[in-house]
């Protein structure tokens, strides 16, 4: 017999055993060692043989095609030899799936779920598990790119017109855009629009912002050189001298209180100031909307309707404005156009990517919306109907009031006079006795410095908590009994001057899809237009459309991370604070940097954190009169307008024509702003899918002409465990955790963009105003995202992609998607012209094809090749950036060798086709790519003029077949008349001429359609 085992190998196996299987096995066994108690139990599959595509036999036949033995001998030569790691990422071993959703529920247990009543615009409600399990939870919904390519990207561009409805209709305004990051976000981009449109350099807000708005729009304030004045006074404001861009308040305040803001608008409205109002939409189905106040702007966040708190996001935010200002209007918009066949169809429209041609002169640097998060409160909507939405916010309201009522009578102090769901509380017991009541009850409440204490209800709220607030403060009464008295609803808004009188979600989408039924199948007919990772290869050059492993997302659904308030006490977030501690750690190890910080919500908004640390950083040097940016062409466009947004003057070098940085001219630039230069904004590999062999030198020279280097991290993915960029030189970069680390796509959004920079620049890292105090040392230069940790529910997703695979894997993964983007150069090279290849004669992570010149052999331009590309069932690559005309293409390495074998025979057949037209075997203008996509209902018509057949159109190869065939659900859209006839919001209900709405009868009947 053997003696007992140690407690070192039950814990090495702890995670692999139930506890009784275990017991059994301890008392029958003796000595055994981890490793040999290890081969007793079955073998799970390492997750990297999930993550990463080719097998074994896929990579060697790739490799010999190529001319390498190894993946080792591929990348050597492909990545610069002095910039090379030469050593193993230090991180953990890896785990297995079972292991990490243990290890995760562990952490997830270590948040403490208390009932939170903080408000600061964060609300518990609940996510109806259609859209929980249709949407949040579905790859149809969450792996699909940007719409950029409308035609494969109806259903999103749908739902997100259906956001845009709402959100217009509930504002009261004319046009409201896709989304935003976050309130906070959205009031800093009302701020910049005001200054735009009127070319004034002063802005008021109230003192009853929630406190992080107020901070935030301060921070872009400062950059810009607009002046913000904080005033508890709006209301006298003296508009006379003409000199004020905008006034900003909240309704309902965030004491509660609702004021009216129509004298202060049309005194602003007379002086050619713009008003911004921040507000709830759920307030917003009683109350009378902004643009019935008068209000020309209207933002705030959508979270409450439907999306969990999750520490403080993802969460989509509205911005809302009068027609006359849409064109300066931030961030993506949907529009309505026709097809070539006369259809209706959606696609973006005005802002589409503009920053990507105006650079520095964008109206904002935003690349990533919310999308994911904005449908899911969409459907909100469409699922509740108006009706619905109204029985939801009188629910609260009605709490709210039977709680204001209690408290008054048994001695409680209320400081609202009017309020919809939040109360400010002088209470009769004190501030400390309060705190140790409702830390009985795990309640958390908001607590001002004046001992007055906050209480925001929200539409999970019962009378049992109701019951239990009241013993909080002190009450001896409870819910049921105050509400039987006769006075208990004579404050309910809808008796008072700002009840809502107008109708809101008249469209007949608000009134038709209430049954789960219902709901189940329009989520299922908008997922079945779109084309996402789960049909096919998405292989966007800088995109990295990679696995999002069900695994990897498995954690944001648990409740631990879902449900916390981004305000929480510190003691309640261990969970979190572990999480983020070690995924600050691996990322370190990673990338070279010293700290991170996770507090920007998206690449962009990293590439701003990040510049504005720089500038932080020089000013305590006493250098703060450097303000250029040195930015290559052939950046990513949100660079330029993130360095204009941080207050630098942005100065281009040009790229050689092998596509490489010019060093002569960035030298020369570099001696010419010696004095005044900030800093030099480079993206590696660089947007020409290559590695530059100066990198090292291009960061020296800036450093010895006292500037700093800030490295775009969207192509990271080429660099895991092959080289660090805290390495060769760079001081500070973003990096896309939706890219090189799993984060999905979700349509367009959410994207996370931490920064991690070198020690010298560590105390000059965003700060918060409400959260955790920070280091002494700390020099915050101000606040980027309304949360202190961003998007933080979903870096659970980086983490477990970081945890499941290790450092040698995350090493192989970077090798295969090097090795998987020559393959397919190499393919592609018999048939297409690559751009650039490095030093070596390799591509990087990504490509560049050059199909310029079929538009003079052929008029066949770059749009006709990634049209017809979805006949093939394919979405195409990056179009004409970062060279027009062209198409930039990243497998990454989670497609195998049979799927990017199928996209080069599309793309092989294409040019075949292309072929048949210069030698004038097709028209020129009646054939496969001019008239593609095409759609079934075209193919099916039983007029069919084109000299090419209809199996050619639709079946273009023999992988094409019926059974699998993914049908654009439109044909060509067309974009010039859609922006001379730009419609951006759903029909009224009386645009149909089934129905008249003209009566109470007739509106009755519409709603029940």
């Amino acid at each position: 017999m053997l003696s007992k085992l140690t407690s070192s190998t039950w814990a090495h196996v702890s995670n692999r055993l139930t506890s009784q299987l275990a017991l059994v096995l301890q008392l029958r066994f003796g000595h055994l060692s981890a490793s040999a108690f290890e081969a007793l139990l079955p073998k799970t599959q390492i997750f990297e043989t999930r993550h990463i595509g080719p097998r074994n036999e896929e990579v060697d036949h790739m490799l010999d095609i190529l001319g390498y033995s190894t993946l080792d001998e591929l990348t050597q030569e492909a990545v610069p030899r002095k910039i090379q790691l030469r050593r193993a990422l230090s991180l953990d071993e890896p785990i297995d799936e079972i292991e990490l959703m243990e290890r995760a529920r562990i952490l997830a247990n270590k948040n403490k779920i208390w009932r939170t009543y903080m408000g600061m615009g964060y609300y518990n409600c609940y996510t109806p598990h259609p859209i929980a399990r249709n949407i949040f939870e579905n790859p149809g919904w969450y792996t699909p790119y940007t719409p950029y390519q409308a035609e494969i990207s109806q259903g999103r561009l749908e739902s997100l017109l259906n956001y845009q409805t709402m959100v217009a209709d509930l504002t009261g305004l004319d046009v409201a855009n896709a989304s935003l990051l976050d309130e906070g976000t959205a009031a800093a981009e009302a701020m910049s629009l005001c200054y735009r449109q009127t070319k004034r350099k002063k802005f008021f807000m109230s003192d009853k912002l929630h406190p992080q708005t107020l901070a935030l729009v301060e921070t872009r304030a400062s950059a810009l050189g607009i002046e913000t004045v904080i005033t508890s006074e709006l209301g006298n404001v003296d508009f006379s001298l003409k000199d004020i861009a905008g006034v900003l308040y909240q309704y309902p305040d965030t004491d509660g209180n609702i004021c009216s803001f129509t004298d202060l608008s049309r005194r602003a409205r007379e002086a050619g100031t713009l008003v911004v109002c921040a507000s709830d939409l759920l307030a917003l189905t009683l109350l009378k909307p902004p643009g019935e106040l008068g209000a020309d702007i209207a933002i705030g966040s959508s979270q409450r309707f439907g999306v969990p708190l999750g520490y403080g996001g993802p969460h989509a935010a509205f911005f809302a404005c009068k027609e006359a200002l849409v064109r300066m209007m931030p961030g993506r918009m949907v529009g309505i156009t026709r097809d070539m066949d006369g259809g209706k169809a959606y696609r973006l429209a005005l802002q589409t990517r503009e920053q990507h041609i105006r650079r520095d002169k964008a109206t904002s640097n935003i690349c990533t919306a919310q999308a994911l998060l904005a449908n899911m409160s969409a459907m909100y909507g469409i699922y509740h109907g108006p009706k619905g939405l109204q029985e939801i916010a009188s629910r609260v309201h009605n709490s709210t009031l039977v709680l204001a009522k209690g408290l008054r009578d048994s001695g409680n102090l209320i400081m609202n006079e009017v309020f919809f769901d939040t109360l400010k509380i002088m209470p009769k017991l004190g501030l400390d006795e309060v705190k140790n009541r409702a830390e009985l009850k795990q309640i958390n409440l908001r607590y001002f410095d004046n001992s007055q204490i906050g209480v925001s209800l929200d539409e999970t709220v019962t009378e049992e908590d109701v019951n239990d607030l009241l013993w909080v403060f002190g009450a001896e009464t409870i819910a049921d009994e105050i509400s039987s008295k006769k006075d208990v609803l004579d404050r309910h808004i809808s008796h008072g001057p700002f009840a809502r009188t107008s109708p809101f979600l008249t469209q007949k989408i608000f009134n038709s899809h209430h049954s789960e039924t219902q709901i189940m199948r329009y989520i299922k007919s908008l997922e079945n237009k779109d084309l996402s990772l789960v049909h096919s290869m998405i292989p966007l050059g800088s995109c990295t459309m990679k696995l999002n492993s069900a695994t990897e997302l498995k954690p944001c659904s648990l409740p631990g991370f879902t449900s916390i308030h981004p305000f929480a006490p510190a003691s309640q977030t261990e969970g979190y604070k572990e999480l983020i501690s070690e995924l600050e750690s691996d990322l370190c190890e990673i990338t070279g940097f010293d700290r991170i910080s996770f507090q920007p919500n998206s690449g962009a908004q990293g590439e701003y954190a990040g510049l504005r640390t720089i500038k932080s950083y020089l000013e305590a040097c006493g250098e703060g009169k450097r303000d250029v940016c040195l930015i290559p062409v052939s950046a990513h466009g949100t660079n330029p307008a993130s360095a204009q947004m941080a207050g630098m003057k942005v100065e281009p070098i040009a790229m050689s024509k092998d596509g490489r940085v010019d060093m002569d001219q960035l030298l020369l630039k570099a001696d010419k702003y010696a004095n005044n230069l900030a800093c030099l904004m480079i993206t590696y590999p660089s947007t020409s899918g290559v590695f530059e062999e100066t990198v090292q030198e291009v960061c020296s020279a800036i450093h010895e002409r006292g500037g700093q280097v800030y490295l775009d991290g969207a192509n990271m993915n080429a660099q895991v465990g092959l080289c660090r960029p805290g390495d060769f030189g760079a001081d500070v970069s973003h990096l896309n955790l939706h890219k090189t680390f799993c984060i999905p796509h979700g349509g367009g959004g959410p994207g996370v963009g931490p920064i991690g920079v070198k020690s010298h620049l560590a105390p000059f890292l965003p700060g918060h105003p409400i959260v955790t105090p920070l280091p002494t040392e700390s020099r915050p230069f101000g606040v980027v995202s309304s949360a202190q940790y961003g998007s933080a529910s979903i870096l659970p997703i980086s983490w477990a992609y970081i945890k499941m695979m290790g450092g040698r894997s995350l090493t192989r993964a970077t090798q295969v998607a090097i090795l998987n983007a020559n393959y397919m150069a190499k393919v592609l090279s018999q048939e297409y012209k690559i751009l650039y290849t490095g030093f070596s004669g390799l591509v990087a992570h990504e490509f560049i094809l050059d199909v310029r010149d079929f538009k003079k052999t052929a008029g066949i331009e770059a749009a006709d090749v990634a049209k017809r590309l979805m006949d093939y069932g394919f979405h195409a690559p990056t179009m004409s950036w970062p060279v027009a005309g062209c198409l930039m293409v990243e497998p990454t390495e989670s497609e195998d060798k049979a799927e990017m074998d199928r996209y080069c025979e599309a793309l092989l057949r294409i040019r075949g086709e292309i072929r048949e037209i210069e030698e004038g075997r097709m028209d020129p203008k009646v054939n496969p790519l001019k008239m593609a996509p095409h759609s079934a209902a075209a193919v099916m018509s039983s007029s069919w003029d084109r000299s090419y057949s209809r199996e050619l159109a639709a079946f273009p190869a023999p992988f094409v077949r019926p059974e699998t065939k993914f049908w654009p659900s439109v044909s060509r859209i067309d974009d010039v008349y859609g922006d001379k006839n730009l419609v951006c919001t759903c029909a009224p209900m009386d645009s149909y001429p089934s129905l008249d709405v003209g009566s109470d009868q007739d509106k009755s009947r519409a709603a029940a359609v």
